[in-house]
């Protein structure tokens, strides 16, 4: 059995070599990184503040509120008073915005879909559609620390 220390840094390494190649499937003349995250941001949690947008991307409030600007004159996301606090202004995910995002999206999953399916004999993608619900609950935190006899 392969040691858990050794398992954990090859998973680093191949989950970062895939995450690079999954963003080299980018149209980065479209939307750069940093837009398509805060489009993904607003899409999955609702309108946010640019000080919100700034700390989930651990960047100055002024570096957001310049990809904020860009992204309303690109007419993906709008501007609006908050109806809880008139003084401050919240982020929304225009339609073009999310249609944007999506395009950007299918694009990197097609590509995958179709490495998958040329790359992969029938038996090895299910092992990696295992492997995912491994991954995934890996990711969920305490909530997905169960172990496979049903015991925390």
């Amino acid at each position: 059995m392969m040691d858990t220390r050794e398992l954990a840094g090859e998973l680093r390494v191949v989950l970062g070599r895939l995450v690079r190649r999954m963003r080299a499937e980018r149209d980065e003349e479209a939307l750069s990184l940093r837009k398509v995250t805060v489009l993904g941001r607003l899409d999955r949690a609702g309108p946010a503040g640019v000080s919100d947008l700034a700390a989930d991307e651990r960047v100055r409030p002024q570096s957001m509120a310049a990809t904020v600007a860009s992204l309303v004159d690109a007419g993906l996301v709008d501007r609006r008073p908050d109806p809880a606090d008139g003084r401050r202004v919240l982020i929304d995910l225009l339609p073009a915005g999310r249609a944007a995002l999506e395009a950007d999206r299918r694009r990197r999953i097609d590509w995958l879909a179709n490495t998958i399916e040329r790359d992969l004999t029938a038996r090895e993608q299910r092992v990696l559609a295992e492997a995912a619900e491994l991954l995934a609950r890996l990711t969920e935190g305490d909530a997905g620390r169960r172990r496979s006899d049903g015991r925390p």
